[in-house]
């Protein structure tokens, strides 16, 4: 069975049809890739699955579950994490506290163990610690866990929201154009992180991207999407020689 399901899903903003009749299949460990012009819907439809905005039509299936109307923080509990296009990070906390802010869903201490200190709130903020420490040596700051993160170079601030995301235990990750505005030293490492990532957790992976070596390097299946629709889907070598996807997206001028 599919991890991730998404049937038929439409959605209107007023009289404006933003996504037509999207369908979307991913299996556990699998690497899928989004592409398509500027305003093509791309955001709109990781928007849609991690319930920022809900579907007009469709349905959304996770882990064989129905989320097509639950919030975020609900898909997020059921193993959907994503990172943004714009980042959001919040301004005054330290990288560590970043990742930990992510776990505090999973904890079940309650507010006894918060007001009196117990055992089990020890235990569970000592996992916690161990956790977050671990992904930022996944994601390669270990370094960097005290500092303020807008004290950071943008490349770094990237691998934080990766890190933050990776906290909540996804079954499928979603990173929306995870090498935005890197230049191409730290565009190679984010490359090198997502395949560790992928490597050592094994979790699937969708993204948005414009850079077309970051698509074609790392998917397995790449969809194109064009006016809010899917035009062509297959292989990286099949994307890269359909006719309509280089009339529509690669013919343009592209980042590589």
């Amino acid at each position: 069975m599919p991890l991730l399901e998404v049937h038929d899903m439409t959605h209107f903003f007023g009289g404006l049809r933003a996504v037509h009749d999207y369908n979307l299949s991913i299996e556990p460990g699998q690497i899928r890739g989004l592409i398509g012009p500027n305003g093509a819907g791309k955001t709109t439809i990781f928007n849609l699955i991690t319930g920022i905005y809900h579907p007009t039509e469709g349905e959304i299936l996770l882990n064989g579950e129905e989320i097509t109307r639950l919030e975020p923080n609900q898909i997020a509990d059921r193993g959907l994490g994503r990172t943004f296009q714009n980042l959001r990070l919040w301004r005054y906390l330290s990288v560590l506290d970043h990742v930990k802010m992510a776990r505090y869903s999973k904890l079940t201490y309650g507010l006894t163990g918060a007001f009196f200190g117990t055992s089990k709130r020890v235990r569970e903020e000592k996992a916690t610690d161990k956790l977050a420490m671990d992904l930022l040596e996944l994601v390669g700051i270990p370094h960097l866990a005290d500092q303020i993160v807008t004290n950071l170079p943008y490349g770094a601030q990237r691998r934080v929201e990766l890190a933050r995301a990776l906290a909540t235990e996804p079954k499928v990750l979603f990173l929306d154009e995870p090498t935005a505005g890197m230049n191409p030293e730290e565009l190679i490492q984010m490359m090198a992180i997502i395949r560790q990532v992928h490597s050592e957790i094994g979790m699937a992976i969708y993204l948005i991207e414009h850079r077309m070596k970051v698509v074609m390097d790392l998917c397995e299946i790449i969809q194109t999407l064009n006016f809010g629709e899917v035009i062509a889907e297959g292989t990286p070598e099949e994307i890269r020689n359909d006719p309509g996807v280089i009339e529509a997206y690669l013919g343009k001028e592209v980042v590589i």
